[in-house]
């Protein structure tokens, strides 16, 4: 007998008398404190490689090192995902959501560690990129591989799933509702007490582990919050447009950079491209170097002089119009950068980004207004309020951004101008683009679930199951008596007609045979008489929506499937649809 089943069995022995609620609520606890644990060692091998690294240079001189770093750190982290993993594990909440829709919540158990190592390796060497979304993967997996080893079913599973990934953002933040709403609002889990309770636990049994393994200090320290004054509403409503735009910038270059590696057909290329870019931005600009939580906490406190530590322009650290033009490219280039970092091969996320952007997004507007126009906002309020405009509209998540500077900032004195904010940003940023940067590409392969239960479940059907291929074909030389035969000895009503290729020409039904089917002299009528057009075909591996509505225009109960090259493949029926619909809705609503 396997060890594994050894385990299964004495822990099956251990919970026999616990009822599931109370199951799920021990293992929420388990992974809490997993989570939080590979949150501490993700963190401590990161700030260790960048300690060796960088920590040496002089403040007042340019070193050649940021443009050879990012490059290293990128092969390393390739080579590690390519010979060791063997897998894809870049965009980290994306898999997360993907494997809700597509795997069951079964995530692949080296998540549990490779994310860590990847992730590490790339941020250490100046990566440009965020250690949420690797250490978000990582939760989960945790949270996944232990509700699969103890047979639980998809619904408590993907609890599990969310319980990881709270607990590993509630960790690496020290912010536990951050990590709570994280998940109901990013990762759209169901909004229920079953599932609120475990996520709860979780997240406090991380952050807890956090404070016990490296004290109560936050991990941006803030000081000097200033009390909301209504006189800044015009500035931050400013700052709230400002904000939209950003994200819309963000996402759009993102994609833009992402797609111009994808067409690259080596990854040599991408690694020389990649490391160039990020290792010439980082060593004209040294805070796009790694994350940038230390760049942009001296953002805030006003100490914009360090910003200009191991830059070219360091002597130039007290001129006015050169720090505009120096934070103003920053908030640019940071997008440039992490982009590069991802579609190279490095291991990162886009949450840390996002809060880099709007930290320099309201830095700068604050500093602007300030200096040029003799007003006297509040740089550490417009940072932190930016922060979340940002990420409200990158990852059309307002809540958790309003939630999350909430916490950082130890208070709720900038609930108000939070709330501004992140609403004027996050109706801005949906007016553009409907769709997270997480969400995009899945809600276009039609592989996202949402909070709408009806087009949750169809996101779980799968056509190439639902087709039916036992239809009789037939070519396009066949004659009314070859139907008539067929029909003595086959149930279904309709035939399609293909060529020698496999095209699909059109379709004979039973019904238009009726007239002429019992007179024998017509047998020999050629079946194209007969054919008609399909009223619409479906494509393999087409949207479960798509197929429903086409269902709906035309009013078949029955429509062809083809590829793209119309070669006929089979059949599906509205009624079959509906069938696995409802056996799905019971499946995951499951208790």
């Amino acid at each position: 007998m396997k060890k594994a089943e050894v385990v299964y069995r004495w822990l099956m022995l251990l919970t026999k008398r616990l009822t599931d609620k109370q199951l799920m609520l021990i293992l929420a606890i388990v992974v809490g404190l997993l989570a939080g644990l590979g949150t501490y060692i993700f963190e401590e091998l990161l700030h260790g490689i960048k300690h060796a690294l960088v920590s040496w240079f002089r403040a007042d001189e340019a070193s050649l090192l940021y443009f050879i770093y990012p490059g290293v750190g990128i092969v390393l982290a390739s080579l590690f995902v390519r010979y060791v993993i063997k897998d894809n594990i870049s965009e980290g909440v994306t898999r997360v959501l993907y494997a809700m829709s597509r795997t069951g919540s079964r995530i692949k158990p080296h998540n549990c560690y490779s994310s860590i190592v990847g992730g590490a390796t790339t941020i250490g060497f100046g990566g440009s990129v965020g250690p949420e979304a690797p250490i978000v993967l990582t939760g989960s997996a945790i949270g996944s591989n232990i509700g699969k080893f103890m047979r639980l079913n998809y619904k408590q599973i993907t609890t599990l799933l969310g319980c990881g990934a709270a607990a590993a953002l509630a960790a690496i933040f020290k912010a536990p509702i951050t990590g709570l709403v994280f998940v109901m609002e990013i990762l759209m889990l169901d909004i229920t007490m079953a599932s609120i309770i475990p996520l709860l636990i979780s997240s406090v049994s991380a952050t807890t582990l956090i404070f016990i393994l490296k004290g109560f200090d936050p991990i941006l320290h803030i000081a000097g919050v200033e009390t909301f004054d209504l006189r800044n509403i015009p500035m931050y409503i400013a700052l709230g447009l400002s904000c939209g735009l950003i994200s819309y910038y963000f996402t759009t270059v993102n994609s833009a950079i992402a797609e111009r590696f994808h067409g690259l057909d080596r990854q040599y290329k991408k690694w020389i491209l990649g490391g160039a870019i990020l290792g010439l931005l980082i060593f004209i600009f040294p805070p796009l170097y790694g994350e940038g939580y230390e760049s942009f906490t001296e953002l805030m406190h006003g100490r914009i002089d360090t910003l200009f530590n191991n830059s070219l322009f360091y002597k130039y650290k007290d001129v006015p119009w050169v720090i505009i033009i120096y934070l103003t490219a920053i908030l640019f280039f940071k997008v440039v950068a992490m982009a590069a970092t991802n579609a190279a091969g490095g291991v990162g996320g886009t949450f840390a980004p996002s809060l880099f952007v709007g930290a320099f997004t309201g830095g700068v507007i604050a500093y602007i207004s300030n200096t040029m126009f003799g007003m006297e906002l509040p740089i550490i309020n417009f940072t932190l309020v930016g922060m979340a405009g940002v990420m409200a509209g990158v990852m059309k998540a307002p809540l958790t951004s309003i939630f999350l500077i909430a916490e950082l900032s130890n208070g709720y004195g900038l609930f108000i101008p939070l709330m501004i904010v992140t609403a004027v940003s996050f109706l801005l940023s949906y007016y553009f683009e409907p769709y997270s940067i997480y969400t995009k590409k899945l809600e276009q392969r039609g592989e996202l679930l949402t909070h709408n239960k009806d087009k949750s479940v169809l996101v779980f059907l799968n056509l190439g199951e639902l087709m039916e291929t036992d239809f009789y074909e037939l070519g396009e030389n066949a004659t009314l008596g070859d139907v008539v035969k067929l029909i003595s000895t086959v149930r279904r009503n309709i035939f399609p007609v293909v060529s020698r290729e496999g095209v699909l020409l059109g379709l004979v039904q039973l019904d238009d045979l009726r007239a002429d089917m019992f007179d024998q002299q017509k047998y020999g009528t050629p079946v194209d008489r007969y054919m008609i057009p399909p009223m619409d075909t479906i494509l393999p591996h087409e949207q479960t929506q798509s197929v429903l509505d086409k269902f709906e225009t035309t009013k078949a109960w029955m429509l062809p499937v083809v590829d793209r090259d119309n070669r006929y493949l089979g059949f599906i029926s509205k009624s079959r649809i509906l069938a696995a619909y409802r056996q799905q809705l019971v499946e995951i609503s499951e208790a």
